[in-house]
């Protein structure tokens, strides 16, 4: 095993990167993921590289190795975002948000609507078993109702996000629940019910918040709720039909289909939806000669793959049904393979290590053994940028330490999911946070003091890491590892 760099070397590129990532944000603002973050994560890679190949911490070889796995790993990611881009554009022109749109600020109180999307996206979260479905479906329509019931987005995205990642970590259709529990070595469901305890704590907590939040919400905003309505009838031939694209896509989650699967068949039932029922907005995006056949074609390639602005008459309105389509999703994709490229070099060059290395000796007592796991998974997902890198780091490092001194396994798989998996939504540069920010229109720095449940999780780990509670031995540590 190759011996680990010095630890002042291995800060180095993160330094160079937090000053940089901080620099553009100053610079930029809240455009500061369309191209230069992107730019500071290919700096401080080339940084990384540099140092490694200078002090002999690596080879080139090394790099070319990690960035391949990395990034070949990302091809299933990829087309999933392709995919939601083309759903969003699709599901918005067809008719079916808007519809779900109209309805839902008829049927939805605005004193109960930060609760009501929470618990209806932790619903379909559970069921889909996935966050990105979640906010690319439902989410974008509950986003349109909160703005037309005068809610600020950043608690709208909040509660969006709060309940898409506790149905995401607790559903055994996740992909991240599997990883964790598989990681460790824990049976699935045991994993899953041992995350109750700190799970549902944290999510009655936001539950109470939104609820707070949500009852001193005024109703003076109704004008504004009849507005949106005129809008959304006088663009949008608006019909309880619509909804069946989205109860066919969920009778498909229900029968456990493929992401894949089930993202292109939800745009494919879309876009037949958008010619018998949309077909003069489908005139009217293609633009020449309305009417034509291949001048239809055209138009549903369009707001598949490119961008699309629809004059409701109300400017707040216009903002929320433009589509970006595929394309939208290139600067996540973008943004992606530059953090991707920062992991695999510090990965490569053993700087991941070392620092995480740091971590890992403060493992002595069963507080500081789950708060250590909890900082080097949340601290890996911040440098790798992607959770399952995350939960498949933060796993092999630490499952021989939980076994030496004597703890379940399944304390280590709920430890990596609390600071991992729901975190992951609140680092911009991640796979995670760009994609539900771009889905979204929201930024992440927008969002992030409002998603409750994704920062309550790890503290609610931390709290009964303090208090002992439910946590048990499996078997006796011996006398080198016994703690004080």
């Amino acid at each position: 095993m190759k011996k680990n760099p010095p630890l002042w070397l291995s800060l180095i590129p993160l330094v160079i990167l937090m000053v940089m990532l901080v620099s553009v944000v100053l610079a930029f603002g809240s455009d500061s993921l369309s191209g230069a973050s992107q730019i500071a994560l290919l700096v401080a890679s080339a940084s990384c590289i540099t140092l490694g190949l200078l002090f002999k911490t690596m080879k080139w070889s090394d790099f070319e190795y990690e960035i391949n796995r990395h990034i070949g790993d990302l091809g299933q990611a990829i087309l999933i975002l392709l995919l939601i881009g083309a759903v969003a554009g699709s599901w918005m022109i067809s008719g079916v948000v808007p519809t779900m749109i109209y309805y839902g600020m008829q049927i939805i109180s605005p004193q109960w609507f930060l609760v009501s999307t929470c618990v209806i996206c932790a619903i379909v979260s559970v069921m889909t078993g996935s966050s990105w479905t979640t906010v690319a479906t439902i989410g974008i329509a509950l986003l349109g109702i909160g703005k037309a019931q005068g809610f600020h987005e950043g608690w709208i995205a909040g509660a969006i996000i709060s309940g898409a990642y506790f149905g995401d970590k607790m559903s055994p259709l996740s992909d991240t629940t599997v990883l964790a529990a598989s990681t460790t070595n824990t049976p699935l469901f045991e994993h899953i019910r041992y995350m109750l305890y700190t799970t549902v704590p944290a999510f009655i907590l936001t539950i109470i918040i939104f609820v707070f939040m949500g009852m001193n919400h005024g109703g003076e905003l109704s004008n504004q709720i009849g507005d949106f309505s005129r809008g959304l009838s006088q663009v949008f031939r608006i019909t309880p039909w619509l909804l069946l694209v989205p109860v066919v896509t969920l009778l498909m989650i229900i029968r456990r289909l493929p992401a894949i699967i089930i993202l292109f068949l939800a745009t494919l039932m879309a876009c037949i939806t958008a010619i018998f029922v949309q077909i003069n907005l489908v005139d009217e995006i293609a633009g020449g000669d309305a009417g034509s056949l291949m001048n239809r074609f055209r138009g549903v390639m369009i707001l598949l793959y490119g961008s699309t602005s629809l004059d409701t008459g109300v400017p707040e309105l216009n903002s929320l049904v433009a589509t970006r389509g595929m394309s939208g999703m290139m600067g996540t994709i973008w943004l992606i393979l530059c953090a991707m490229t920062f992991g695999a070099s510090m990965k490569a060059s053993g700087m991941l290590r070392s620092i995480m290395h740091i971590f890992v000796s403060f493992t002595q007592k069963t507080f500081s053994i789950v708060a250590s796991t909890a900082g080097v998974g949340f601290f890996s997902t911040v440098v790798c940028a992607d959770q399952y890198l995350g939960i498949i780091l933060t796993g092999n490092m630490f499952r021989d330490i939980y076994k030496q001194r004597g703890y379940e396994s399944r304390l280590l798989s709920r430890t990596i999911e609390d600071s991992v998996t729901v975190t992951s939504a609140l680092i911009p540069w991640s796979t995670c946070g760009m994609t539900q920010s771009m889905v979204l229109g929201v930024s992440t720095f927008v969002y992030f003091p409002f998603c409750f449940f994704n920062y309550l999780s790890p503290l609610m780990t931390l709290l009964l890491a303090a208090l002992g509670y439910k946590i048990k031995r499996c078997v006796k540590p011996s006398a080198s590892t016994e703690t004080a």
